[in-house]
């Protein structure tokens, strides 16, 4: 038996359409209907049926599981659905692969809105069907058939299905179970051992698909089944596609990516298609360190989210990162000083066709002997934030913070500690938000692992004096340079503009990215936490920042059980002493989704 591979939609179901008609009586007074197009979601499939109801009669859509939507123009006397198929494909109204169906093959009716006509008995079919010249076709894309003609024999006795069955290989029958498991009706081992298990679900699935239950397939069933399993696979357009330079040959969803440009060690295949699907082929000479050099770097990038497992091996790794938006899966292995992989990235909430196209990879995925020069794409853009033209992940926001304690508990703004899927210091150390106080704007993390800071923050708990100098201390640039940096100003009162308590008005051009810094009198104690610009209300200078005052950075403090060093320093601090001293407590504060 010739191995069936994925096929397009219009070969699958008109096979398995005639499967259906063969197993069932057909007299010219069967009621049926002519199924002309199956989409892979409900918006789609609505829209399509729009699209045909202003240019046909009879237009109707009906769930037909598996997460799959049929539109059909109907129920007619066969006679007449028959008239009505070949009228229509002649005249290029429908897709030439529609199909006579029957309405055991239908759900729930989503079009007509409201409708439901599934046990109404036939209607008479239009007047127009015989010179009908003039309509319209909605669009409709013919794609490629990437597997081996699909041949239909005429079905069999249970003796001569028996003996085709025995006929299987081992990975055919296996195909089988899998096809079953993923049609509800298989929940055993994919063994290729047809015992029990296997025969009742395959009698179960003949039941459900209108055929004679005897528990075996025959040449004719199993072809209808795995045309089932494989439809979710129609219009992304399978092909194997070879890349020389990359040196690998492997199948690709062709109407969906297509190459883009070469960037070493990456072949980048970008999204051409609908459903905004990548691909990457990764491709280099090197060692067990290039591997695992590499598995370390993949884990930067935008496109490996931080949630998902991941799997190191002494020649291999794999990882899975998924968020709300995508679904990244790479492999690459090592294999006689060539690394190479792929990677697959595809939008979330369509796992059934990303694992069937993963799978289809991954089987197909060929090693050549070429390996991607290193110098390919050394002409592209370059930037700080890209890795071989990939996006390196970024946080969605960036403050500072200071050390509090010896064992690295952070001081930081309410701001950068909300709404965060993950809190990390210096981009590495994962920390908890352990107290905070919305009304301050302080919060306190604390690592997840010990920190030993360079140095801690000494507080001056006194009344300072006005328009005495001091400074701030924060990533103003959000991480971009390595180190904080210090920006010098004065002190204009002790209130805020609304006399609020707890607050000092500073006369300093503050960044963004400084909010949550720690704030120096002029002795290089810490006073106060730098506050972020008011997000509402008027628009104040660009040298007006406000800083929240020890009092309260004290009460929150000790919310989380850290008790504040007292400052002992006095006198005027050498500017390079205070950088040293501000450098070694600040910390960058990120937040990730």
């Amino acid at each position: 038996m010739t191995r069936i591979f994925p096929v397009l939609l219009f070969v699958i179901l008109s096979t398995f359409a005639a499967f259906s008609a063969s197993a069932q009586s057909q007299s010219p007074d069967d009621v049926v209907w002519v199924q002309i197009e199956a989409q892979p979601s409900l918006s789609e499939a609505t829209s399509r049926a729009r699209i045909y109801a202003g240019q046909l009669e009879d237009v109707n859509g009906f769930a037909l599981g598996g997460g799959w939507y049929g539109i059909a123009v109907g129920p007619y006397r066969r006679a007449d659905a028959e008239q009505v198929l070949r009228t229509y494909v002649r005249q290029r109204i429908v897709p030439r692969d529609s199909f006579i169906q029957f309405s055991t093959a239908f759900g729930q009716q989503f079009w007509p809105v409201g409708a439901n006509v599934l046990n109404r008995g036939v209607i008479e079919a239009p007047a127009s069907v015989d010179t009908a010249t003039d309509a319209t076709p909605p669009a409709v894309t013919e794609e490629p058939v990437v597997a081996e003609p699909v041949i239909q024999p005429a079905d069999e006795t249970l003796r001569e299905a028996q003996r085709s069955e025995r006929a299987l290989t081992a990975d055919q029958r296996k195909e089988l179970q899998v096809a079953l498991k993923w049609a509800g009706f298989y929940n055993a081992a994919i063994d290729g051992s047809y015992g029990r298990g296997t025969r009742t679900s395959m009698a179960e699935w003949q039941t459900a698909n209108n055929f004679e239950r005897t528990g075996v397939l025959t040449t004719l069933q199993r072809a209808a089944l795995l045309g089932q399993y494989n439809a979710v696979l129609d219009g992304l357009g399978l092909r194997m596609v070879r890349d020389s330079q990359a040196g690998i040959e492997m199948m690709m969803p062709t109407n969906e990516v297509g190459f883009s440009r070469y960037e070493a060690p990456f072949a980048h295949y970008d999204a051409t298609g609908d459903i905004g699907a990548r691909v990457l082929l990764i491709s280099q000479a090197g060692d067990q360190a290039t591997l695992y050099g590499l598995y370390d770097i993949m884990q930067t990038l935008d496109i490996v989210p931080l949630d998902g497992p991941r799997e190191r091996q002494r020649s291999s790794f794999s990882l899975v990162g998924q968020n709300s938006r995508i679904v990244s899966e790479t492999r690459a292995s090592l294999e006689n000083g060539h690394v190479k992989g792929f990677t697959l990235i595809w939008p979330a909430g369509d796992e059934e066709r990303r694992t069937r196209v993963l799978a289809e990879m991954n089987k197909s995925f060929t090693r050549l002997p070429a390996v991607l020069d290193p110098a390919a794409g050394g002409d592209a853009e370059q930037a700080i934030d890209l890795v071989s033209g990939l996006q390196v992940r970024q946080p969605k926001l960036s403050r500072s913070g200071f050390f509090i304690d010896g064992s690295g508990a952070v001081l930081t703004t309410t701001e950068v500690a909300g709404s965060c899927g993950r809190l990390t210091l210096d981009g590495e150390t994962e920390a908890d938000l352990v107290a905070q106080d919305p009304a301050s704007g302080v919060a306190v993390l604390k690592p997840r692992s010990p920190l030993a800071p360079l140095a801690v923050a000494a507080f001056n708990l006194g009344t300072p004096r006005l328009q005495s100098e001091v400074s701030v201390a924060g990533y103003s640039y959000e991480g971009v340079l390595s180190a904080a940096t210090l920006t010098f100003g004065k002190l204009e009162d002790l209130r805020g503009l609304g006399g609020e308590e707890n607050l000092n008005r500073l006369s300093l051009k503050a960044q963004s990215g400084d909010a949550g810094g720690p704030v120096f009198d002029a002795s290089g104690n810490v006073m106060g936490m730098l506050r972020p610009q008011p997000s509402t209300g008027p628009q104040l200078p660009e040298d007006v920042s406000f800083a929240v005052d020890g009092t309260a950075i004290a009460d929150v403090a000790g919310q989380a059980g850290v008790q504040l060093t007292a400052a002992t320093a006095g006198g005027t601090v050498a500017p390079r002493d205070l950088r040293i001293a501000a450098q070694g407590m600040t910390v960058l504060v990120s937040c990730w989704e």
